[in-house]
């Protein structure tokens, strides 16, 4: 993992806002995540990337809004996905525990995209190996405007994101006039509560 995560800082950065992971917390997950993700997580805890764009979490925190969301959206499996990582603009990437499935909500636009891997539990560390050394910042922004909040609203600390307010689905324009700093699990339970989840409806490059 080591590899890989040193191919992540390359393009992502130096890490920030780290907050440590207890024990008692890698023993809940020792069953439900892949081992080189909680051994990731004791060498190097929580932390943000690429100035705060993208932020590796507790999953323990966005587990009942994520569930509640799913449900809602008709997503099965609900309480099988934990919420392992996410981006500036409250993007989630999601964890299947028994399948390996990757459940990527785009959470400005409420659309989700799964990726099923063609693999066996044995080879879950590979995946996640993979999908560290796969991110970038371009996949993490928003219509390029990370650096412009930035610069407007300044960086963000561990529990916060930058929304839109008005919210999209409440018709409000995805600028940078109306984008605000704020709290991430208090700003994602209130879009949750305006629209459902629905498939963006692209193929999965992996079932190709």
């Amino acid at each position: 993992m080591e590899e890989y995560y040193a191919y992540f800082l390359e393009e992502m950065g130096p890490a920030l806002g780290r907050r440590e992971v207890p024990l008692s917390t890698l023993d809940k997950y020792a069953e439900k995540l892949p081992q080189q993700l909680l051994n990731q997580w004791r060498a190097h805890g929580w932390s943000g990337y690429a100035e705060g764009l993208f932020w590796t979490v507790n999953p323990a925190e966005y587990q009942e809004l994520v569930a509640e969301w799913l449900d809602d959206s008709g997503i099965p499996d609900s309480g099988c996905y934990h919420t392992i990582a996410r981006s500036a603009f409250g993007d989630l990437y999601l964890w299947h525990e028994k399948e390996g499935n990757w459940l990527n909500l785009t959470i400005p636009y409420a659309r989700f995209h799964r990726t099923k891997p063609n693999v066996g539990k044995y080879e879950f560390d590979t995946v996640i190996e993979v999908f560290f050394a796969a991110q970038s910042r371009e996949a993490n922004d928003l219509d390029d405007l990370f650096q412009q909040a930035l610069k407007k609203l300044g960086p963000l600390q561990p529990d916060e994101m930058y929304g839109f307010v008005p919210a999209l689905a409440l018709g409000g324009p995805a600028d940078l006039k109306h984008l605000q700093k704020v709290k991430t699990i208090e700003h994602l339970t209130f879009l949750s509560q305006l629209a459902p989840l629905t498939d963006w409806g692209f193929p999965d490059l992996d079932s190709l």
